[in-house]
């Protein structure tokens, strides 16, 4: 700590006066380039902020669309009239006039819930016949310039329906055109683009600006570009967040591609309009500028007294406490009432860790056996969610044998992890227990696990810590368990011979066992836990076992035969119960 005096470079002084330096040089600097930078950064947020909007819109637009498509798809799927529209009508032209007559009907009902079209139309190549469906804003003479250009188009369409939505011109105006092919018959419609650039003259562009909707090559319609022509205007807003256009550069271009066609929008607005307030941004930059260097010493006066005079007292009265003084106390007067608040906790902090520090190893004792009697009794959310989701396929599948296997190992299982926090259970019912849990698991990972349980009945009797085996298998599971290989898992119970009334219990498993590393830890019986809190089950195993049976109990790791991971308990089993079944 003493080497805090010489690191100026962190001291709190240090980088409070480097702050407002580092505040200061970039206004002195800001004034020297002051001008291009402010063009920049107003020319970006003006662009960001229409180019927002342009972005906007064209969603909107392209969700009416889709909305479109989505009604000329299910119209082609699911009206069956189509299949005979596209056969020649002379096969019977009654049903063909019916089954014109029926979607004209469909069509006509649904025109009114898209606002984005004026016309539906269908066309039979078969027939050379051209259907439209229009509103009651369109005239006649409209429908019949619209007619005899869609006839031009159908007779001429192939490739028409791969292009999505398009630009075509109908007389004088311009219409967002799609055309589906379904079979021999061509579904279709339009919306005229005057309609769609409605809400773009809501845009504050300024006097000149305008917004457009331009072809897939930046054209803008036919009745714009003869003004944009001659203010040398190009309307090619690809790549950038904004471009300058125009004979001088004098207005600021921003669009959008449609993503359901071949068409965008574009929008230009006039530099005059953006750079407008630029002088008396300037003259506010200079008085910030010129105050922030008048103001800085009395700043820093102010900072040092009421804010790094305290903090220094603070700072000395914690290295004395560091070294062991836990008598010191801050009397100084504070500055400032945040301060002498701060003194008055940072005085009745010191006093409370005086009173608590004999306490502390009883804390520690207490919470060390909740988390045990919290882990003895815990539940993995991933086991249950997984669970559930094992009855919700089977039930797809309707295999109620399956379901009513499940659904009992599953109440078994959690009967069992909710029952009363007895130290001891019999081997019968832990032996039940872990078998629900692998059952269960079975059913998750088929072809994937086994195992086999051999506990004799002449052990049922024999009580051991709730858990003790279902840890060790659930471990050899989440460790063992890989997408290649096969998993089985071995459980074996037996009086240890040569030593009476002691029991072993051996789980192996067929994985790909203990890393060398991990288990020369475990022989030596060396805490392991990593980041993850990953063999926390043999660390809780371990623990209860001391407290249970003080040190009688034992645990060994080693590799099974098979070259996967093998655990062996041995344990008292003199603790019986007496006279009565396990349930």
């Amino acid at each position: 700590m003493k080497r805090f005096y010489w690191q100026s470079g962190r001291t709190l002084r240090f980088k409070l006066l480097f702050g407002f330096l580092l505040l200061v040089i970039p206004l002195v600097a800001f004034m020297i380039y002051n001008n291009l930078y402010a063009i920049d950064v107003v020319r970006n947020q003006v662009a960001q902020s229409n180019k927002n909007m342009i972005v906007l819109y064209m969603n909107q637009i392209d969700r009416n669309l889709e909305e479109v498509e989505k009604y000329l798809y299910n119209t082609a799927a699911e009206n069956t009239g189509l299949l005979v529209l596209e056969q020649p009508r002379s096969r019977d032209e009654d049903i063909y006039n019916f089954e014109k007559y029926q979607l004209y009907q469909s069509m006509l009902k649904d025109l009114g819930n898209y606002r984005s079209v004026d016309f539906f139309f269908m066309y039979s190549p078969a027939n050379q016949d051209l259907m439209t469906v229009t509103g009651n804003e369109i005239n006649y003479s409209e429908q019949v310039a619209a007619e005899e250009s869609l006839r031009e188009l159908m007779e001429s369409a192939d490739g028409v329906q791969d292009k999505l939505w398009f630009v075509h011109k109908i007389g004088k105006n311009d219409y967002l055109t799609n055309v589906l092919k379904y079979g021999g018959i061509y579904i279709g419609a339009l919306g005229n683009t005057k309609q769609h650039l409605i809400p773009l003259s809501l845009l504050d562009l300024g006097e000149k600006g305008r917004a457009f909707l331009v072809t897939e090559n930046y054209t803008a319609l036919a009745e714009d570009a003869a003004a944009l022509s001659a203010g040398g205007v190009r309307l090619d807003y690809s790549g950038d967040n904004y471009k300058l256009t125009g004979t001088n550069n004098e207005f600021i271009l921003v669009g959008e591609s449609s993503h359901r066609g071949s068409f965008g929008l574009a929008a230009i607005i006039p530099n005059s309009a953006v750079l407008e307030n630029l002088p008396f941004l300037r003259r506010i930059v200079l008085g910030i500028t010129i105050g922030a260097l008048i103001i800085l010493p009395i700043i820093l006066y102010m900072l040092r007294k009421l804010i790094l005079a305290p903090v220094s007292r603070i700072i000395r009265a914690m290295r004395r406490i560091e070294d062991g003084n836990l008598d010191v106390r801050i009397h100084e007067q504070a500055p400032t009432l945040e301060f002498e608040v701060m003194n008055n906790s940072f005085n009745r902090m010191i006093h409370q860790i005086q009173q608590l520090t004999v306490n502390v190893l009883e804390e520690q004792l207490h919470r060390q056996k909740a988390e045990l009697k919290h882990l003895q009794l815990q539940i993995n959310p991933h086991f249950f969610l997984n669970s559930l989701n094992i009855v919700y396929n089977l039930a797809q599948v309707k295999d109620y044998r399956l379901i009513q296997e499940m659904t009992h190992s599953l109440v078994q299982y959690f009967r069992f992890m909710f029952r009363s926090d007895s130290p001891f259970v019999s081997l019968k019912d832990e032996r039940e227990h872990t078998y629900n849990y692998l059952r269960i698991q079975e059913l998750r990972f088929p072809d994937t696990l086994t195992f086999k349980l051999d506990i004799p009945d002449s052990l049922s009797d024999v009580q051991v810590p709730p858990l003790i085996i279902q840890s060790f298998a659930e471990n050899a599971i989440k460790h063992g368990m890989d997408t290649e290989h096969a998993l089985h898992i071995d459980i074996h119970a037996e009086r240890e011979p040569g030593q009476e009334g002691m029991l072993r219990i051996s789980i192996n498993d067929s994985g790909r066992g203990f890393r060398p590393e991990v288990l020369v830890l475990l022989q030596r019986e060396m805490e392991l836990h990593d980041s993850a809190g990953e063999r926390i089950g043999i660390w809780n195993a371990r623990q209860r076992l001391k407290l249970l049976y003080n040190g009688s109990a034992q645990i060994a790791f080693s590799r099974s035969d098979t070259g996967g991971a093998k655990v062996e308990l041995l344990l008292p089993a003199a603790i019986e119960l007496e006279g009565r079944g396990t349930s």
